[in-house]
């Protein structure tokens, strides 16, 4: 840092010493202005003068109020404006006391708005310059006269334009810090919003396999010593669930890895195109399931048709573990103009704590299903059946709404 810049950063962080240091500079101007004369008999010489006892008290007054001109910028103004005006008066010959009040108006326009600087501008220049051709002991067309009035105009043009550049100064930086918060939270949301995404994904492969896994590994448990060809038959389903939970938790946590990690997997999210093989699951695990569909040539996109496949998972999943051992399911998928109607019915008995939600004990299934299907503005209920069994019933958007707008229908 160079010595410069490290007195610039003593001084902003000392106002009121810098105030000092300035009143005491603009002192020793004054001062070296009244031991001047400029104008000494009829040609242009210039000599040394001794100024009156008065005009130095008032150039010490007005130099000492400078050092509050920032604490109170219009009682400084008062001040400095009040001794030029004596010195206008009684100065013979004049000392430059106007100097502190030029100063003080400069302050008063940088540091408030542009009404209040036109006014104390305008009255500033007229007591000074009035007081000074009226009752000073110069004529009224002196050039000192004439020069009070310019110099009063410079610092308050000057001030109004300091004023207005560290407005636009602090405009920018404040659209800056906007921009840079606004960026922050959107990275932030993004984060969570995909956070939120994985933990879904990962709570619908680990719950639907882990379920079939515990209900085949049950069975195998069950006729190994009577039938066990029927349990290496059910150890084959396990060996296959877990097969298909690892290779979707391993896609799952390939959307984690950076860009120096090795290849994450290739293989495409699940859709309704694998939703026979989902009921071949859930049928091996001893699960009577249904499924109809009425949706042949619909192309969904792609987070749609994810969503469909996880809901029906996940509620043919619930069934699995709460509807009871007889139980049986139906899936409808049908198209009903620009939406996608998802229908899971079972008539199971036992709706516990799936009936119950997961804020008394239910789990997070229905809770990760409706806010996958509420992500894609589509509706989600979820309630007992009358004469016993369980709904899930959810209507997915097949097109954005932007693109249902535009439609002609």
């Amino acid at each position: 840092m160079t010595p410069l810049a490290r007195a610039q950063r003593q001084l902003t962080a000392h106002p009121l010493a810098a105030d000092a240091a300035l009143a005491a500079g603009v002192l020793l101007c004054m001062l070296a202005g009244s031991f001047v004369d400029p104008h000494s008999g009829h040609s242009v010489s210039w000599r040394i003068r001794t100024p009156d006892p008065l005009s130095l008290l008032l150039m010490t007054l007005g130099a000492a109020a400078l050092v509050f001109r920032r604490r109170a910028p219009m009682a400084v103004l008062a001040v400095t404006g009040t001794v030029s005006v004596v010195e206008s008066v009684t100065g013979d010959p004049r000392a430059p006391v106007a100097m502190s009040a030029v100063v003080a108006l400069f302050t008063v326009a940088a540091t408030t708005d542009r009404p209040t600087t036109w006014r104390a501008g305008l009255l500033t220049m007229t007591v000074l310059t009035g007081a000074a051709m009226l009752a000073g002991p110069l004529p009224w067309y002196a050039q000192e006269n004439l020069g009070i009035l310019a110099w009063t105009g410079i610092g308050a043009t000057a001030g109004d334009a300091v004023r207005s550049r560290r407005a636009v100064v602090q405009a920018i930086r404040d659209r800056a810090e906007r921009a840079e918060r606004t960026r922050e939270e959107e990275a932030r949301r993004r984060v969570a919003e995909e956070r939120l995404r994985i933990a879904r994904d990962l709570h619908d492969v680990v719950a639907h396999h882990i379920a079939l896994v515990n209900v085949q590994a049950g069975v195998a448990a069950h006729v190994m010593d009577r039938r066990p060809d029927q349990a290496k038959e059910a150890l084959a389903h396990v060996r296959e669930a877990s097969r298909s939970a690892l290779n979707e938790l391993r896609a799952t946590v390939g959307l984690l890895r950076q860009s120096g990690d090795p290849e994450a997997p290739t293989e495409p999210a699940p859709g309704l195109d694998r939703l026979d093989e989902l009921a071949g699951t859930f049928r091996s695990a001893g699960l009577h399931v249904e499924v109809a569909r009425s949706d042949d040539g619909t192309t969904l996109p792609a987070a749609v048709d994810l969503a469909a496949y996880r809901v029906i998972q996940e509620a043919l999943t619930n069934v699995q573990k709460h509807a009871g051992p007889a139980a049986r399911a139906e899936v409808s998928v049908v198209r009903v103009g620009p939406s996608l109607e998802v229908t899971v019915l079972d008539d199971g008995t036992d709706d516990g704590p799936r009936g119950a939600g997961p804020q008394q004990g239910g789990g997070h299934g229905l809770l990760g299903m409706r806010e996958r299907v509420t992500a894609l503005r589509g509706t989600l209920t979820t309630g007992p059946r009358f004469g016993g069994g369980f709904r899930v019933h959810a209507i997915l958007p097949v097109r954005p709404r932007t693109a249902e707008a535009k439609d002609p229908v």
